[in-house]
């Protein structure tokens, strides 16, 4: 099952089956026939901040979920909700009152769940529904807090039972988190819309989670006889210290049991919790401690065979997986993300210690790690059963390419109808400095060997790697370099991949070791490449490369000479508790920390031309970064430039947007370091 648009320029994307044997795909629901036009759906305010949080682009149907088996699949669109047989074929729309959110099917295809505005709702196949959990003022039940969906990547708020008599709830009451408003200067008479926004040192959200019983008990039912018990109809409250392991992170239910991964709110403590899904008593199972923080993983913790515990836990300076507390990935060996595991099987993304511009898929299984990919390239994995999906991008060629193999020697490709982009980077990947920067040179592909002005193209910070080796990763950088520019991109200290000591770099300080790095990959590029004018540097950026972008050009001048800094953090006090507190600590323990990272106390010390662009609709870095740097650098007498893109959110979707605005910092670029117009290519 995959989700595909029609073309490279078609946002709506529509669900389809893939038959491994044949190779034969089959669209089963197609949000086209199912809506008059779903270019024009209407998105609530709830499911546009779930895509927010997700960073979803993509209209039509942009999520599904199906029974154990695969059988029934639920949708929705445009607020409604729609369910289909996957082997027949057909979608018809369940006639519940919306708008639908998240709609899952029970593990054995006899009722979906699903959201409507703060309450857990159930509808059965007939199209009935009835109301599970209901929220009221500030609490919402079944979806998540603004925190887990931002920065935990738990973008669901229940879960049903494996046998689908329960469902297991989170509530979520953000009574104290502080209200924030987003208003739109360009419709002054539309009112301004008003987040609930935990920044650094801030009240956060208050989870709990609760178990419901879907069905009524039967008299056959112990539990229905038993004076001792709770009321099997009720409620039952999930029990732990929540005062102490306030955030609620994963949540696996399986054959196996139901266990929670709760975290400290200084993130330095993680705890794996048994619950008892008949009380709503919880024993600890795993507990891990880390000095600086514990790193969340995708896919862990869950149980597997013979409900034996996998866990991903930094040890011996690498992060690796842990079988009943043991580690069975060597510890040169970075683990990424758990994909799947089955019996004794699991099957894993992860990439040596030293190099993170690759990323590759392995397998654990009979007490042995092997890799299932081997070419350089970044490879990601969905596992269902026996059948294997494996994405594959590499150097190679633009796009990438899904090969599914089901367990049994059969084997298909689902066909890519995406565009193939016209240019095609020409990137140079090694390692620069003492510390062995990950770095990529990007050089015009007419160059005829004179000096060349640089733009350094970076991201820079926790979570996210630039230094990929594939091209997709390179195409907006290759157009720069295209213009007249050596494009030098670099993943310094605090990026992923590189251990636990890589990571941890950037505690109490997110400025001064990714700045260094990037200036070594400079340094270090230069020496490869001596047509490098290192009189001539601009910097350019997008969120943490946005705030890297407008350091660069406040703390070291004599390196940089322009910068963009697109949505940037400027003020880490504005941003939210789960990101910043990790690296920073509490604001109100440590506030020289803070002061130490901002760019606020900064802003008479300009000297280089800055170009700050930012959506007015951004709720995650809100616009008032850019405008309280803006006014701290006019307070100082330094001039500089504001771009203010109307109704952008922080992604930049829209096609016009994202293309102008290209053209916009190109010509600030060529402005800022005395750069001629050169042909396009």
């Amino acid at each position: 099952m995959f989700l595909r648009s029609a073309a490279g320029d078609d946002p709506v994307t529509a669900l389809w089956v893939l038959d491994v044997d044949t190779g034969e795909e089959r669209c089963v629901a197609d949000p086209r026939a199912l809506l008059v036009d779903p270019r024009d759906e209407t998105l609530s305010a709830a499911e546009q901040a779930r895509r927010e949080r997700a960073r979803e682009g993509a209209g039509g149907i942009t999520g599904y979920a199906t029974d154990g088996t695969g059988r029934v699949v639920a949708v929705s669109l445009a607020g409604r909700l729609f369910v289909g047989g996957l082997l027949s074929g057909g979608m018809r729309e369940l006639p519940v009152p919306g708008p639908v959110i998240d709609p899952r099917p029970d593990p054995h295809a006899q009722r979906v769940a699903y959201i409507r505005g703060a309450d857990l709702c159930v509808a059965e196949l007939d199209g009935t529904s009835r109301v599970v959990a209901a929220g009221e003022g500030t609490v919402t039940w079944g979806s998540a807090d603004f925190i887990a969906a931002e920065e935990m990547h738990r973008f669901r708020g229940y879960w049903w039972s494996p046998d689908g008599t329960q469902l297991l709830a989170a509530r979520v009451d953000d009574a104290a988190v502080d209200r924030w408003t987003i208003a739109d200067p360009a419709h002054p008479e539309r009112p301004p819309t008003t987040v609930a926004y935990p920044a650094a040192g801030t009240a956060n959200a208050t989870t709990s989670l609760w178990l419901h019983p879907v069905d009524d008990p039967s008299p056959e039912d112990p539990r229905s006889n038993d004076p001792t018990s709770r009321n099997a109809a009720s409620p039952i409250e999930v029990e732990w210290d929540r005062e102490a392991l306030p955030y609620v992170a994963v949540v696996d239910w399986s054959e196996h049991g139901l266990i929670v991964q709760v975290q400290s709110r200084d993130q330095r403590r993680a705890a794996v919790l048994d619950v008892d899904v008949a009380s709503g008593a919880t024993t600890i199972a795993f507990d891990d401690h880390d000095d600086a923080w514990v790193e969340l993983v995708p896919g862990s913790p869950r149980r597997i065979a013979d409900g034996q515990l996998l866990v991903a836990a930094d040890r011996d300076g690498a992060r690796r997986l842990l079988l009943e507390d043991q580690p069975i990935t060597p510890d040169d060996l970075q683990v990424r993300a758990v994909s799947a595991a089955s019996g004794e099987r699991v099957v894993f993304v992860a990439n040596p210690i030293d190099d993170a511009t690759s990323r590759h898929i392995w397998v654990y299984a009979d007490g042995n790690c092997r890799a299932l990919t081997t070419a350089e390239g970044v490879h990601d994995v969905a596992v269902g059963g026996t059948t294997t999906a494996i994405t594959s991008a590499t150097l190679d060629g633009p796009g990438s390419v899904v090969t599914v193999t089901d367990g049994t020697g059969g084997s298909a490709t689902i066909r890519s109808l995406a565009e193939r982009p016209t240019i095609e980077p020409h990137v140079t990947i090694f390692n620069s400095g003492p510390r062995a920067v990950a770095t990529a040179v990007l050089l015009p592909r007419h160059h005829d060997g004179g000096p060349l002005p640089v733009l350094l193209d970076p991201y820079g910070g926790p979570h996210a790697l630039r230094v990929q080796r594939t091209a997709d990763a390179f195409v907006a950088s290759q157009w720069f370099a295209d213009q007249g520019f050596a494009v030098v991109v670099a993943d310094g200290r605090g990026t992923p991949g590189r251990g636990s000591e890589w990571e941890r770099a950037v505690l109490d300080d997110l400025a001064t070791p990714p700045l260094d790095d990037q200036i070594d990959a400079l340094l270090g590029a230069a020496e490869r490449h001596p047509e490098l004018d290192l009189t001539r540097v601009a910097i350019r950026g997008w969120s943490f490369g946005g705030y890297l972008a407008a350091l660069a050009v406040l703390r070291r001048p004599d390196v940089f000479h322009a910068a963009i800094a697109g949505a940037p953090v400027t003020e880490w006090r504005l941003y939210d508790t789960h990101y910043t507190e990790r690296y920073l600590g509490d604001p109100t323990t440590q506030p020289e920390v803070y002061d130490g990272s901002s760019l606020l106390p900064l802003a008479d010390r300009l000297e280089r031309p800055l170009l700050l662009i930012h959506g007015l609709a951004d709720d995650n870095v809100v616009a008032a970064h850019t405008l309280q740097l803006s006014s701290a650098l006019l307070a100082a007498g330094h001039p500089h430039e504001v771009l203010p893109l109307v109704g952008v959110s922080h992604m930049t979707p829209q096609d016009v947007v994202a293309e102008n605005l290209l053209l916009h910092q190109l010509g600030f670029l060529r402005r800022s370091l005395g750069v001629g117009d050169v042909p396009t290519t």
